[in-house]
């Protein structure tokens, strides 16, 4: 087993190690603090409520300790991380408007265009966004909800409200109430109780 304090590992080369330049239109920049997490929120423009939960969060963040599991972490400065950037106005529901840069990335990571264009049923993420979005028709008929945890937030928000962080709370770990404060993009899913496929 590695030493625990070994970060060696980190300089290794890595296949997928590569770096994009794509022109942002917003980001925080770095640090971790009350304005980025009021930043973030009024960005996307959540409800109230969503920027109490993420100060909430965010609070719980700086009082609680690196979790005693796994790898010592105490080298982490987290006010050197950006915890926001958008490239793209807003998730795509065609891959052809997708900005070019990040399209080049996917294609560097190996997803042939043709999976791409026609994956159904994706949500595709760069950086801290969504940037594109696809459903399968007959999933959608069914009453399932599908969509970036953005537009759940925004379309559906007392459901958003009742489901989110409740897997991992706030207060499971300082990661967890991290995540809770910056979070940003990934998928937002419902299937309506009865839903068999």
């Amino acid at each position: 087993m590695a030493n625990e304090k070994d970060t060696s590992f980190l300089e290794d080369e890595y296949k997928y190690d590569f770096k994009t330049k794509a022109n942002s239109i917003f980001t925080t920049g770095k640090g971790l603090n009350e304005k980025v997490v009021r930043e973030i929120s009024h960005i996307k423009n959540e409800p109230e409520w969503m920027l109490e939960y993420r100060l909430k969060a965010l609070k719980a963040f700086e009082k609680l300790p690196l979790p005693n599991f796994g790898p010592d972490l105490s080298f982490l400065d987290f006010d050197s991380y950006t915890y926001y950037t958008r490239y793209a106005q807003s998730d795509k529901a065609n891959w052809n408007e997708v900005p070019s840069a990040i399209k080049d990335t996917f294609q560097k990571l190996g997803i042939p265009e043709a999976e791409q264009k026609f994956l159904s049923g994706v949500t595709t993420q760069y950086e801290s966004e969504v940037v594109y979005h696809n459903m399968l028709d007959e999933v959608q008929k069914k009453g399932v909800i599908f969509l970036s945890t953005d537009m759940g937030l925004q379309l559906f928000p007392e459901l958003f409200k009742k489901y989110f962080g409740t897997v991992v709370p706030i207060g499971d770990n300082k990661f967890a109430a991290l995540n809770a404060a910056v979070w940003s993009g990934g998928s937002f899913i419902y299937v309506p109780k009865g839903v068999h496929f």
